[in-house]
């Protein structure tokens, strides 16, 4: 067992394809607007739309709004691709909008005569809405609207497709009208410094707004979200709306959430924390004893634990040998010392080469109970989740809270997911993170290994630049997780990972953006988030090798932050 990176994935077709997208928030349309297409809503079947090679057809299940919605099939070298021309205004500015779900699905817009626009999402379980804007030329009196998929990927559907704007005289849907106020707001989670809330969807909604005490706070387009900067131990009263290029509805009912005493998952943990991975093997790195990991390291996450024949289950071995004579007794003490200096040390499940797999009831049994059983033998303070390989939400999600039962609030739960697993909270990473957001730590997400991807703007970012660094981060600071709950995971030296070391400068520079608004690249968030966690390195033994100049410039940078 010698990873010396973490496992590289590429997401074939998609980056390239997604070079061109932009995304940008819809804008408020005045009340003499009108949805200029037709049938939008796929009541009439495929009446004003052409699917490419007879991909497309409507369904009555799932859809968004009314009885019927567009079902399309990419097929070979066909990627479903089904449109309509759409009469518009010269000069003038359209929301384009559409609720899909399913397969991969792109929404766009031709023939503007200035820059033409699409947008896309990866694949979705549930309706999730698409949009952007787009503004006509001098001479433009039509455009080409269009949906498609991906090659080889799942149908998609699609419903509810708005090009909203000025009358562009070739007639269209009527125009919405104001929501109705929400129902079932409920609090599905609570930190020291957040309350998680869920409620149901509105018909015609577009877009809902979240109160605390009669203040907005925040905008989404989903029926979920996370209020965050809240006081630990102190109740907040929050309301709901539902809007649409109509207008806003009344306001829901109150619900009250009350913030948990401490810190987040783990309590003492640090409000900006370093982790650092050490190694249990020896593959060309420092080798080090625990004793040796330096003082910046807040978190010790102790790499890795080994499946067992028994499904779900896990054991640990200390690699005595390849670590030059180190004892069991001597690796229990050195975990003892880390916790008196005020340090949590960690069992890490997984890595490149990990496979266990919790798929049923009875393996997420086996997990929590021999996670819990290596936490009262060595003394660990909790887990850290880095299966590379996959994983069920449903039951890791049963595994980890089955675990929390038995560990207590003082549990440290850490997760180490790849790029691509946070692309989405469609993703059963990120599903997982969110399903135990409230006796989660820290998502420590691997920032290496993963080529170009997508940042929450809709824009492809180089791995190796800070823009890389921040706007991924916003994609889950943005999709429910507390900042509190958000790490920059990144390889303490070149040698530590594939690709996509960057130096200290860079993770500091990505650390100051988010959490200051300060020294960003061309991406800037559109708001601050000081309570981010801080940062996380494969790993301390690479940075041993490399002088220890990782941890010795993020380190104090980390516990410097606001």
């Amino acid at each position: 067992m010698y990873p010396n990176k973490r496992a590289t994935r590429l997401w074939a077709g998609v980056a390239t394809a997604a070079l061109a997208l932009s995304l940008a928030g819809a804008a408020q349309a005045s009340a003499v607007d009108l949805n200029n297409a037709k049938n939008a809503g796929f009541e009439s079947g495929l009446a004003n739309w052409t699917c490419s090679a007879g991909s497309g057809t409507t369904v009555s299940s799932p859809v968004h709004g009314g009885t019927a919605a567009l079902k399309a099939t990419p097929a070979g070298q066909d990627n479903a691709r089904c449109t309509q021309t759409v009469a518009v205004r010269p000069n003038s500015t359209y929301s384009l909008g559409a609720w899909v779900q399913g397969g991969y699905t792109y929404l766009g817009v031709t023939g503007t005569g200035t820059t033409d626009v699409s947008t896309w999402t990866p694949d979705s379980s549930a309706w999730k809405q698409l949009s952007t804007t787009f503004t006509t030329g001098a001479s433009t009196t039509s455009v080409t609207v269009y949906t498609h998929g991906w090659y080889g990927q799942a149908a998609y559907y699609a419903d509810d497709i708005s090009v909203h704007g000025p009358d562009g005289g070739g007639g269209g849907d009527p125009a919405p009208t104001i929501p109705a106020a929400p129902g079932g707001l409920a609090v599905s989670g609570t930190t020291p410094s957040s309350v998680s809330l869920t409620w149901n969807a509105v018909s015609g909604a577009t877009g809902y707004n979240v109160y605390r005490a009669g203040t907005k706070v925040t905008a989404v387009t989903g029926t979920s979200a996370t209020v965050t900067g809240l006081a630990a131990s102190t109740s907040y009263g929050f309301q709901v709306t539902a809007t649409n290029t109509a207008g806003e509805s009344p306001r829901s009912t109150t619900v009250t959430g009350t913030t948990t005493a401490g810190g987040t998952g783990g309590g003492s943990v640090p409000r900006h924390a370093v982790t650092g991975y050490w190694q249990n093997f020896n593959n060309g790195a420092t080798v080090q004893r625990v004793s040796d990991v330096p003082a910046q390291y807040d978190i010790i996450a102790v790499a890795f634990a080994d499946a067992t024949t028994t499904p779900g289950a896990v054991t640990f071995n200390l690699d005595s040998a390849g670590l030059g004579g180190y004892t069991v007794d001597q690796f229990k003490a050195d975990i003892r010392a880390k916790q008196t200096a005020g340090k949590k040390v960690v069992v890490s499940i997984g890595g490149q080469n990990g496979t266990v797999t919790v798929n049923d009831t009875t393996s997420a049994a086996n997990f929590a109970n021999s996670v819990y059983g290596l936490m009262q033998t060595y003394g660990f303070d909790g887990v850290d989740i880095d299966l590379e390989n996959g994983l069920n939400a449903t039951y890791m999600t049963q595994a980890l809270r089955s675990l929390a039962a038995k560990a207590g609030s003082s549990l440290v739960l850490t997760m180490a997911p790849q790029t691509i697993d946070m692309q989405s909270t469609s993703n059963t990473y990120f599903q997982t993170a969110l399903n135990v957001r409230d006796i989660l730590t820290v998502v420590n997400m691997q920032y290496y290994n993963s080529g170009s991807m997508l940042g929450c703007d809709g824009k492809v970012y180089s791995q190796g630049s800070v823009d890389f660094l921040t706007a991924l981060a916003c994609i889950q600071l943005e999709g429910g997780l507390a900042p509190s709950q958000v790490g920059l995971g990144l390889p303490a030296s070149t040698r530590g990972a594939g690709s996509g070391y960057v130096s200290p400068t860079v993770v500091n520079n990505a650390l100051d953006c988010l959490t200051r608004g300060t020294n960003c690249g061309s991406f800037k968030p559109s708001r601050t988030y000081p309570d981010l966690r801080g940062a996380m390195t494969w790993s301390t033994n690479w940075d041993a090798t490399a002088g220890n100049t990782w941890s010795g410039a993020v380190g104090p940078h980390v516990h410097g932050l606001p």
